[in-house]
């Protein structure tokens, strides 16, 4: 009994010196934060204590988004983005090809270029991060007008099971849509478009 007392001890302190090791550039801000002057008010505090999110984690850069739809657009490029939200889509992820980028507009523009290889299917995004591409996505069986195609009922699969959203450019019309909650969601202007988005998130 002794003997496994004196295990656990050693391991108890290996572990906390770890962790101290580990994680000495955060304890090191927080003790700096703690004796500055500017730590006076709980909106001081919610404000520094931003650096303990993981460095991984980013917000969406909706504007470069929209951007990059309208660059598509303009060329009538096909293009179909799921925005990831609370509920995963691992269960779709698993059929396309995973990713870890950062978003860019030249980055989507070269994944949904003709000649790509990864130009078919969805791109899931997720934390200003493509995870994965030439995703699959499960087809609704909603009864649409002949003028949607494959692209529109995939957005609007993806939104009947999921809390995701999608943005879709069409290839024959150049015309990009919303769609959310298996909707289509209208807007009039590329400002419109970019605070409903920011809504969403």
């Amino acid at each position: 009994m002794e003997m496994l007392s004196g295990i656990l001890e050693v391991l108890v302190g290996g572990g906390a010196i770890a962790i101290l090791i580990i994680f000495h550039p955060e304890l090191r801000k927080f003790l700096l934060m703690l004796g500055s002057a500017n730590f006076s008010s709980k909106r001081s505090l919610i404000k520094q204590l931003k650096f303990l999110k993981t460095e991984f984690t980013s917000e969406v850069n909706v504007q470069d988004i929209v951007i990059a739809c309208e660059k598509l657009a303009e060329t009538k490029t096909g293009a179909l983005i799921v925005v990831e939200r609370n509920n995963s889509l691992d269960f779709v992820k698993q059929n396309g090809d995973y990713m870890n980028a950062e978003f860019s507009i030249p980055l989507l523009e070269s994944i949904f270029y003709k000649n790509s290889p990864l130009h078919d299917g969805a791109v899931i995004l997720k934390d200003n991060f493509i995870t994965a591409t030439r995703v699959v996505l499960p087809l609704s069986e909603k009864t649409l007008p002949s003028r949607f195609g494959l692209r529109h009922r995939a957005a609007i699969g993806i939104t009947e099971r999921t809390d995701s959203f999608c943005l879709l450019v069409s290839e024959e019309t150049g015309k990009i849509s919303l769609i959310k909650d298996s909707d289509f969601e209208l807007f009039n202007s590329s400002e419109e478009l970019i605070d409903k988005i920011k809504s969403y998130l």
